[in-house]
């Protein structure tokens, strides 16, 4: 290939994993509000901070105006769906500080049929997420400005990121 210099440098692998207590927002919670977080844990160095449900405003809140933490942009917010557990679903929340330059997924537990605190009002980029993740799961978030189905027709029946949705949709079983 032309123009390919191969590297003959030394590598110096990242450190061997991160201690999530040590993370400033794990910190700086555990102090402000110890009874909100239920677990803090990491994978590929990327902190998760499982919070209840019913702290979520405040914690969110907490996360973005503190100093030090300022976790001003909502990257993604979504779900993932364990049918087995009692609360059934994961509300995931990836943050990003601009200024500090770190990153944060927040994560809440969701029983089925169960509603869960809306962040659009924290973060704006929240709106549409909550909407997506509402029309693929069902989950539905109190105090949204405007939570109606955004991929799917109205009348369509059912949540199609379930892990109990049929593979082909409702009424389309063949023998």
């Amino acid at each position: 290939m032309a123009g390919y210099v191969p590297f003959k440098g030394s590598y110096t692998p990242p450190p061997a994993g991160v201690d999530p207590e040590q993370n400033p927002a794990v910190l700086k919670l555990r102090e402000a509000m110890p009874g909100a977080i239920e677990e803090v844990s990491a994978f590929r160095d990327q902190v998760s901070i499982r919070v209840f449900k019913e702290h979520l405003l405040e914690v969110s809140t907490f996360l973005r105006d503190t100093p030090g933490l300022e976790y001003d942009f909502l990257t993604d917010l979504t779900a993932v769906d364990y049918p087995s557990r009692a609360k059934r679903f994961d509300v995931v929340i990836h943050l990003y500080s601009m200024s500090q330059n770190h990153m944060l997924r927040v994560k809440a537990a969701v029983g089925d049929g169960e509603t869960i605190d809306s962040v659009s009002g924290i973060w704006k980029a929240a709106n549409w997420e909550e909407r997506e993740t509402f029309d693929m799961f069902g989950i539905v978030f109190a105090g949204h400005p405007d939570l109606r189905r955004i991929l799917l027709a109205e009348d369509w029946e059912g949540y199609p990121l379930r892990k109990d949705y049929p593979l082909l949709g409702y009424g389309t079983y063949t023998s």
